[in-house]
């Protein structure tokens, strides 16, 4: 009897004080890397604007097939480097902060961080339901250059941290989705991530780039859809295949070779017939 009256008090003592609500363990980050699509393959000083351009006059160059394939990774690699610094940067020190629980199951990182010799406010949400973990970045900016807190980017994270995906949001003057992310990890690493531009009124909404690892000489890959506005104003499709380790490589790209026969690049970054 004594027990029964005991958990009756129980129950109606967490019916009046809901903080006693109990709170679990904060939802897991993504890694950063669900943001970021490895270029480092593909820097090159050539000016990345267009598939075509490289056919002025340019073919007979000795690292031609690679150097297609940095200037298309290029158009992406510019696009995140600039739009996507600050926002990159706030989620990567994270990592680093203690969250403090809200209520309803949603938890707060809050700090701030430095990029380009600016100091801003980062306020990062995540929020657990019974199927993902919803997060919402927020980031404010006092002083000279300043701006009112908005939401930069929100994503969603599958409930095993196994997959999931992030809106990007241009920025506190354009507050409308560019930019969206999804992303897959495989074993313990970030294996698949796609940028797929996603701002309206642009030639360039739905163009998208894959990035991913998988087995055997040529373990990365590029799938590209992208609009190419200098010369045929028309969306094209390139397929770029290399080694992480030894940077050989091939790409595909029928729009500006003529053809649908792989390319392919040596250690060196210069041209050479493909084996296969």
């Amino acid at each position: 009897m004594k027990k029964t009256v005991s958990i009756l008090i129980l129950l109606i003592l967490l019916s009046i004080f809901p903080g006693c609500e109990r709170k679990g363990d904060p939802p897991i980050l993504p890694p950063s890397e669900t943001m970021l699509i490895d270029f480092g393959n593909f820097i090159s000083a050539t000016k990345s604007s267009s598939v075509t351009e490289f056919s002025k006059g340019l073919k007979d160059i000795p690292n031609l097939n690679w150097s297609v394939a940095a200037s298309i990774a290029g158009v992406w690699n510019t696009l995140i480097a600039v739009n996507l610094a600050i926002p990159i940067a706030a989620f990567q020190k994270a990592v680093n902060t203690k969250p403090v629980y809200l209520d309803n199951k949603k938890w707060q990182w809050k700090y701030s961080v430095d990029v380009l010799a600016a100091t801003y406010i980062a306020r990062l949400t995540g929020q657990i339901t019974s199927s993902e973990v919803k997060w919402e970045m927020y980031i404010t900016r006092e002083g000279v250059g300043g701006f009112a807190e908005f939401m930069w980017f929100e994503g969603s994270s599958a409930t095993d941290g196994k997959s999931g995906y992030w809106i990007l949001y241009k920025s506190h003057q354009e507050q409308v989705p560019f930019l969206r992310i999804d992303w897959e990890i495989t074993d313990t690493k970030v294996g698949f991530v796609k940028y797929t531009y996603i701002k309206e009124d642009s030639p360039l909404k739905n163009s998208y780039i894959e990035y991913g690892l998988t087995t055997g000489n040529l373990d990365a890959f590029y799938n590209v859809y992208l609009f190419e506005e200098e010369s045929l104003n028309r969306f094209v499709n390139v397929n770029i295949e290399w080694s992480t380790t030894g940077h050989f490589g091939r790409i595909k790209a029928p729009d500006f070779f003529g053809d649908s026969n792989w390319h392919c690049w040596d250690e060196n970054g210069n041209d050479t017939e493909c084996l296969q």
